[in-house]
C-alpha cells in the first residue's frame, strides 16, 4: 500500500509542475523540453553504463568484490527507468543519479544504511574448537536407555 501512495503522490507532483511548465513556456516548448531532456538523459546513461560496465570487469580481474560497480549498475537502471518517465521531476532525478559525485552520494548513504540494518557477521571473540559425540543416554549403571 505504502508503494501505491508514493505512486500515486509521484504522478500527481510530475502532472502538476508539467502544468506549471506549459502554462509558463507552452504547450510546444515544454513537449521540446521533455524530448531534450530525455536524449540527454539517454546519451549520459550510455557513456555512464560503459563506464560502470569497465569499473566493474576491472574489479573482476583484480579480483577485488565488484560491490561499488553492482550498486552503481543498479542506481544507473534507476537513473534510466527516471529519464525515460516522461515529466521533469523525475528527469531531475535521473539526471541527478547520473553525476557521478551525486551516485557516489546517494551509494554511500545506501552503504551505510545497509550495514547499520545487517547484523554482524563474525562476533568478536574466542574461537573454541571441539567435536560433536552423538551417543545414547546411558542409565547410572551404564545400560543404554
Amino acid at each position: 500500500m505504502p508503494v501505491l501512495l508514493v505512486l500515486l503522490a509521484a504522478i500527481i507532483v510530475e502532472l502538476t509542475v508539467l502544468i506549471a511548465v506549459s502554462h509558463a513556456i507552452g504547450v510546444l516548448a515544454t513537449t521540446g523540453l521533455l524530448i531534450l531532456t530525455s536524449l540527454v538523459g539517454v546519451a549520459l546513461l550510455r557513456r555512464e553504463g560503459a563506464r560502470t560496465l569497465g569499473a566493474f570487469v576491472e574489479a573482476i580481474r583484480a579480483r577485488k568484490p565488484p560491490h561499488r560497480e553492482l550498486l552503481d549498475g543498479m542506481l544507473l537502471t534507476a537513473a534510466g527507468v527516471l529519464v525515460v518517465v516522461p515529466g521533469f521531476v523525475s528527469d531531475l532525478l535521473g539526471l541527478l543519479l547520473l553525476l557521478p559525485p551525486t551516485r557516489a552520494m546517494v551509494r554511500r548513504r545506501i552503504l551505510r544504511s545497509a550495514a547499520r540494518r545487517t547484523p554482524a557477521r563474525y562476533a568478536p571473540g574466542d574461537v573454541v574448537e571441539g567435536e560433536v559425540v552423538d551417543e545414547p543416554p546411558r542409565s547410572a549403571s551404564g545400560e543404554l536407555r
